[in-house]
């Protein structure tokens, strides 16, 4: 048994790990730093950067690099041994503040968008100081931003950052108003859920399209899959247990809140999910958490998939992001307290979070809008591609009588009866909850269920903060000029909700009722990425991020094509996987197979033309046409990619191969299954989703 305490956050450079190796006013500048974002004064970055070094050597560091998140949506770190010269031969470990606060990475290897030509090759990586640095193998990790010689940002952190502040600065706006003095700072809270499915390694490795794609491109439905609702919270196997554990201990050792583990809705899923922090944190973390849950799965004899859809016909995986606002004094400024409807801040700062959702729905669609993705979204797993928000019966009935101007009946605290004498009576929610909604208000936060699970949180974080502190600077400069405060507040409240409550729907979002009312409501519907990513570039959106200097006009036009090109490489490499697999090993098995049953048929008429062949001649034929089926319609996929090759404009490529290329994938797809139930398993070249989703 671990001592969890002792185990937790040890190998990260904590507030308690500086307050004690560094001097007491370094720590007090630091600090300062950190919690209200000053300047870092040189000198100080000098003391921490020994008190690091010393620090990460004692953890059995070695190196370090700066770590940072390119917009390839995964980690970069390059490795920088300690070691100096000193002459006769010998070295010193040294670590300045120069190197800490700033380093050099190649800019052009990375996707820029246009931003970086090849040759520009210089970008440069800074210091982030309100993300904790720590030690992964042997290797002290400093958490960086990341931009080019020119300034512009090339990574996922650096647009967070600037959104954290843009909410922060509008957010006390609102407070002051209210009588806060105190606060110095409004943080965005965030606790990502993690889905994700383990299958065993072997199996893994024998699939081409999971090792190139993270994702089965073929595979008929097993006899059984979810059907039965047996694996969700069902009992955790033995290896997946002890997966588990191994991975909590990985976790927490750097500080990661790891809190909840269950099995998830398909076979062969589960769940991780952590403790708020700070969403900048929370980002950084839930990167971590990616890259561990791979590497401790593979010490299992497992392999962990992150694809949003990896298999066919079952769940796929996605990412609920339970996104609040909290001050630096730890006031929750989504909590709605035991009378919402006389929280009058409260409900400021609600409707600003509902018009910022209606307004900006597009760009929180844009920031879900992946390959992957479009597998989950609208799929009755997951929710539609409909941005809409649940508030629940009580702060709906709350929002509807201070429009209508009438006084809330507050029902009091409900409670549920069991029926059974031994059972207490059970404290009732206010409201049920939806698991069918986009974006549904849970207590005293919103959850984003619409994130894909391989997906970082950077960017909807950054849009959502984005949009919210919009709306709390319009609210606060109406509120700061108000002759009447307590009455400019409830006219805000009340024009606020009529104006956008057509973003409100608390009913079941998977019904097939839904995409038509929400149509007459004027909301948005954008399927596919495809469909969504152009609208990055509408001028509202343009105008919203470079107003509050989250993202300016250059780089919302690199971010826009870097999307675009990415969603283009991933369908082609699942295309020409998909090729590749049904030349090299699909159309031979189902043809070997074929001629077996050709000489068992052979066979048995030499014996006796008595003895039926039925089955031989009757598979045969079936195999024979399926498999000219098979043949001639992934020469139309290849002559899709050939066209997709020559259309140069990457808005227009994307919808070309978003509609005929994936079209064509699927017919390949539907042959190949076919086959798959036809063709001996003796013959058959891969493992089959009952291998896979139920041998681990």
């Amino acid at each position: 048994m671990c001592n969890v305490p002792e185990l937790f956050g040890s190998m990260v450079f904590t507030e308690s790990v500086m307050r004690e190796k560094l001097p007491q006013d370094v720590y007090k500048k630091l600090k300062k730093t950190i919690g209200i974002g000053t300047k870092l004064d040189p000198d100080v970055a000098n003391a921490v950067a020994a008190a690091m070094k010393d620090w990460a050597i004692e953890k059995g560091a070695t190196h370090f690099t700066h770590w940072f998140q390119p917009m390839t949506g995964i980690t970069a770190e390059k490795h920088d041994s300690f070691i100096t010269p000193v002459g006769d031969g010998k070295v010193i470990m040294e670590f300045s503040g120069k190197m800490l606060i700033q380093g050099e990475p190649d800019a052009s290897s990375f996707p820029s968008g246009g931003l970086r030509a090849t040759f520009e090759a210089r970008g440069y990586t800074a210091w982030d100081p309100t993300s904790p640095a720590f030690v992964k193998e042997k290797t002290l990790c400093i958490p960086t931003a990341f931009c080019s010689y020119g300034g512009e940002v090339l990574d996922k952190k650096t647009p967070l950052l600037r959104s954290m502040e843009a909410l922060s600065k509008q957010a006390l706006r609102i407070l002051r108003l209210f009588g806060n003095k105190e606060a110095v700072a409004v943080s965005t809270t965030v606790g990502p859920e993690q889905e994700y499915f383990l299958v065993d390694q072997e199996l893994f490795e024998q699939r081409p399209d999971l090792l190139l794609t993270g994702r089965t491109l073929f595979g008929a439905k097993p006899p059984k899959g979810q059907e039965l609702e047996d694996h969700y919270f069902g009992v955790i196997k033995t290896r997946v247990k002890e997966f588990m554990e191994d991975l909590d201990e990985e976790l927490w050792k750097l500080g990661i809140l790891s809190k909840t583990e269950h099995n998830e809705v398909a076979p062969a899923q589960h769940e991780i999910a952590p403790i708020f922090s700070t969403t900048n944190m929370a980002c950084d973390q839930n990167q971590l958490t990616m890259e561990i849950l791979k590497k401790v799965a593979e010490r299992h004899g497992l392999a962990c998939l992150l694809h949003e859809k990896p298999f066919a016909g079952v769940n796929g995986s996605g990412k609920h992001n339970n996104w609040s606002m909290a001050t630096d004094l730890g006031e929750n400024l989504l909590e709605p307290g035991k009378t919402p409807h006389e929280n009058v801040q409260f409900l400021i700062f609600l409707t600003a979070v509902i018009k910022a959702v209606d307004i900006y729905a597009d760009l929180l669609r844009v920031s879900t809008a992946t390959a992957g993705n479009d597998h989950r979204l609208g799929a009755n797993e997951a929710p539609p591609a409909i941005v809409s928000v649940f508030l629940g019966s009580q702060l709906s009935a709350v929002l509807e009588d201070i429009a209508a101007g009438r006084l809330y009946a507050d029902a009091g605290q409900a409670w549920l009866d069991s029926g059974v004498a031994v059972l207490p009576p059970l404290p009732k929610d206010n409201t049920d909850r939806n698991r069918t909604s986009p974006f549904a208000f849970t207590g005293n936060k919103f959850e984003f269920r619409a994130m894909g699970s391989a997906q970082s949180i950077s960017c909807t974080n950054m849009i959502l903060n984005t949009a919210v502190a919009e709306i709390l600077s319009e609210f606060a400069s109406r509120l700061e000029s108000a002759d009447d405060f307590a009455a400019e507040v409830q006219k805000i409240v009340v024009e606020a909700y009529n104006a956008h409550k057509r973003v409100v729907f608390n009913g079941n979002s998977y019904s097939d009722e839904w995409p038509l009312e929400a149509a007459a409501r004027g909301l948005h519907n954008y399927r596919t990425a495809p469909e969504a990513l152009p609208h990055y570039l509408d001028p509202a959106n343009v105008a919203l991020l470079n107003k509050h200097g989250v993202l300016f006009p250059i780089e919302i036009e690199s971010r826009t094509e870097v999307l675009l090109e990415n969603y283009i490489k991933v369908l082609t490499i699942e295309a020409q996987t998909m090729l590749s697999m049904t030349r090299t090993d699909i159309l031979p098995a189902a043809s070997a197979y074929a001629a077996s049953l050709t000489r068992a048929a052979l066979d048995k008429k030499a014996l006796s033309a008595l003895i039926p062949v039925a089955y031989e001649e009757s598979t045969i034929a079936e195999i024979s046409q399926v498999s000219a089926c098979l043949y001639q319609n992934s020469k139309a996929l290849d002559d899709a990619l050939i066209e997709s090759r020559g259309i140069e404009d990457a808005a227009a490529c994307a919808s070309f191969i978003g509609e005929t290329v994936v079209e064509r994938m699927n017919l390949l797809r539907q042959n190949a299954d076919t086959l798959e139930t036809l063709v001996s398993s003796e013959y058959w070249p891969y493992p089959t989703y009952s291998d896979l989703l139920f041998r681990v």
